[in-house]
């Protein structure tokens, strides 16, 4: 464990590494030191380094820290210390690729330089001038890295801060990325466990099709992208569309499927057209796939443009842009300061309220599918951002396929990674700043950040933890996996194939983020199993105790929110009528109602709380304003400030996981008396990934990230902010004693 102990005295005890302050630096020479680096990875190499460089800890007021080697490598900045690691500083969650004090160059977000103690954002313009002080680097994930390089050579001091900043922040070119360096070096291994559809073959997509029933077309025409760069390899459309209509326009305005619900009807997305004015040949075409996606189940559907109903990316960009340097507390003084209007200044970003407004609209969605049984196009300007953000939303809540681990992984294949969103420029990351790129914008983190909030809700119907959705949010930024890393299936093919020529080799090897065990042992990845997970077989046991209806997907529902199923004869009887009416109205017509939404919603949500709840059934959020809350974990984690020692939401799930597992142990001796053996077996639960949690010495809120550090001081808060909020306390007192008097006179 690391000593944060004041006074500058040194530990005698050999267990323990001591913090340094400058004032200890011993003035004689020391004898040359060997250089150390980090394992380096396959296709790993070192552009420039320094030594010493001084590491310091939040603690503005004693400046304590460590020495140690900064080095910038085409995949990472490292700091490796001088101290040698000692056995005992086991990490019970640690990454194979990259260490707590390293950063994956993608994952820089900011560089500050600290000049006479004024703190200096650094641009492209500005790295000639004279090398600072302090050197500071904000994070994506939102960790803070503070070096001071003043017992540094100034010219190694200089070589390493532009180095740094240039391989950080400097545009780059698609091929300078460190993945295609790791592909080339790396030996292939393939994860043959809990596989992952890809959505990348036909079978795939035939096989999705019929899980749910669906009676569609799927097209394999654009395996070599002829018809469109912009829609994938193989995509599913409503049987009326006509190949002449899908090569009309390239990829715009074609309804491509998402998903069918068990009543026939289904969920599209489109990307927009231009606004048709005298246009008869575009008008004629937007009513050909509106009609099209209507033939598809009883010639209903709504029509969402979700480009009118919800922000836009530039505005999610800058909500988060705010709402993210709440996070990034370069020491504590910064942090009790804000701490002060916390709460108030984080709603003022309208992060959290996008969340809810994208939850929103997706239970909106859920309704015209589940109580009205009605086709659903969602449309935007070009169908590949809150498109995915809203029909996978959609999906998780109807359908409890995509609650499961490989579920869920397979939905952000079919709707992000298939469905063309544009990673590389949404994550910025190649720092480009062209007119040619899409705007930056955590469209991804948001979809995620959505998730979280079902999770909190609804526990037990998830087979995955938030630690999973926090891990996956920092995948991001990690320059080794493909599927974060283009903006569509064409650049991904065309890009893997280009290089695959130059270097006059076979196919690369990039893995998929979906391989964990290129990051972490099987141990660590236990973490990412909900332990409270309800399993569909011990649900089923739970519901044959009481007689149900067939469908349990509409369990959540009173029978009379629903519609009357349609008799035999109404096909036959009122369709042609019904055709009829509807092609003489104009596209308008198909767009969603201008009522207020959100009474209709609250009553569908409200009718869904008063059955029992069905974890494998539909599932809605609670949307009331404190029931968004704030995604905790992966926010505060590497703020001391703020951790709870053995408390917290992992201290809790730690508690009725070994609840659970004793419910388990009695539950199979119960079995076990009755000769049940066999049921015994399939009944048992699985092993608690929180009983590493309960053995350790480090269990924090933060748990399992950041778990080697020892944050078992005090936090203190700085005298002077102390004193004005003890006089505010003081003031607050006096008014409520003389309220008090006015009150008894």
């Amino acid at each position: 464990m690391l000593s944060l102990g004041g006074g500058g005295a040194k530990s005698t005890k050999p267990s323990f590494v001591s913090y340094v302050t400058p004032e200890e630096i011993k003035s004689e020479k020391e004898p040359p030191k060997k250089e150390r680096h980090p394992d380096l990875l396959p296709g790993e190499v070192i552009f420039c380094s320094a030594d010493p460089v001084l590491k310091h800890t939040q603690d503005d007021l004693s400046q304590r820290g460590i020495f140690g080697t900064l080095l910038c490598t085409n995949f990472r900045v490292s700091f490796v210390s001088d101290e040698t690691p000692l056995e005992d500083m086991t990490q019970h969650f640690k990454n194979k690729l990259y260490g707590e004090n390293d950063i994956p160059l993608m994952c820089v977000d900011n560089i500050y330089g600290v000049y006479d103690e004024k703190k200096k954002l650094m641009t492209k313009g500005m790295l000639k001038n004279k090398c600072p002080s302090k050197m500071i680097i904000h994070c994506k994930d939102l960790r803070v890295f503070q070096f001071c390089l003043t017992y540094t050579k100034e010219e190694d001091a200089k070589k390493i801060f532009q180095g740094i900043a240039h391989h950080c922040l400097e545009p780059k070119s698609l091929k300078c990325v460190f993945a295609f360096s790791y592909a080339v070096s790396r030996s292939p291994e393939v994860q043959r466990s809990q596989r992952t559809v890809m959505f990348n073959s036909k079978e795939d997509w035939t096989q999705e099709m019929k899980r749910t029933k669906a009676n569609l077309r799927i097209v394999t025409e654009n395996e070599n992208f002829e018809f469109s760069m912009r829609l994938p390899k193989f995509f599913i459309i409503p049987a009326a569309v006509t190949d002449e209509d899908i090569s009309k326009f390239p990829g715009k305005g074609l309804p491509v499927w998402c998903w069918s619900h068990h009543s026939g009807c289904a969920l599209f997305k489109a990307s927009t057209l231009p606004v048709p004015q005298e246009d008869g040949l575009m008008q004629g075409y937007m009513e050909r796939m509106l009609h099209a996606v209507a033939h598809t189940h009883l010639y209903s559907l709504k029509l969402e443009d979700l480009s009118e109903t919800l922000p836009t990316v530039q505005d999610i960009q800058q909500s988060y842009n705010k709402f993210k340097q709440f996070f990034l507390i370069d020491n504590s003084t910064d942090f009790w300061v804000s701490d002060v209007k916390w709460f108030s200044s984080l709603e003022n970003t309208g992060w959290l309220d996008i969340i809810r407004q994208c939850l929103q609209k997706a239970v909106e969605v859920v309704e015209c599918l589940e109580k009205e049984n009605t086709n659903v196009l969602i449309t935007e300007e070009e169908g590949t951002d809150l498109c995915c953000v809203i029909s996978s939303l959609v999906q998780i809540m109807l359908d409890p396929h995509f609650r499961t681990l490989t579920g869920f992984q397979g939905l952000v294949q079919k709707e992000w990674v298939a469905g063309c969103h544009a990673f590389l420029d949404r994550c910025n990351h190649l720092y480009q700043k062209d007119k040619e790129c899409q705007s930056p914008s955590p469209v991804f983190l948001l979809f995620l950040e959505c998730v979280w909030q079902l999770i909190q809700q609804h526990s037990p119907a998830f087979q995955f933890s938030e630690t999973y959705l926090t891990v996956l949010s920092d995948s991001i930024h990690v320059p080794i996996f493909s599927t974060f890393l283009f903006n569509s299936a064409y650049q991904r093919e065309s890009t893997m194939k280009a290089e695959s020529q130059h270097l006059q080799r076979g196919p690369l090897n990039c893995p998929a983020v979906w391989d964990w065990s290129v990051q972490f042992d099987c141990k660590a990845q236990e973490l990412f199993i909900n332990p409270l997970y309800a399993d569909k077989l011990k649900q089923d046991k739970v519901i044959r105790k009481v007689p149900r209806a067939k469908h349990q997907r509409q369990l959540s529902l009173p029978s009379s929110a629903f519609k009357t199923p349609p008799k035999k004869g109404f096909f036959k009887d009122e369709t042609e009528s019904l055709k009829k009416m509807l092609r003489v109205k104009r596209i308008s017509r198909w767009m969603a109602s201008p009522d207020s939404p959100a009474a209709a919603t609250r009553e569908f949500y409200e009718a869904w709380q008063r059955r029992p709840l069905d974890y494998h059934g539909l599932l809605l959020p609670c949307l009331d304003g404190p029931a968004v809350r704030l995604w905790m974990q992966r926010y505060l984690r590497w703020i001391p400030e703020v951790q709870i020692l053995g408390g917290g939401s992992v201290a809790i799930t730690s508690k009725l996981a070994e609840l659970l597992s004793q419910v388990q142990d009695l539950r199979r001796e119960l079995d076990l008396r009755s000769c049940w053996e066999t049921e015994a077996e399939s009944l048992q639960l699985r092993p608690g990934p929180l009983a590493l949690a309960r053995t350790s010495l480090r269990l924090s809120s933060s748990f399992p990230f950041a778990s080697n550090r020892n944050w078992t001081f005090k936090p203190a808060i700085p005298t002077s902010l102390l004193q004005s909020l003890m006089v505010t306390d003081k003031l607050a007192s006096q008014e409520d004693e003389t309220n008090e008097v006015i009150s008894l006179v």
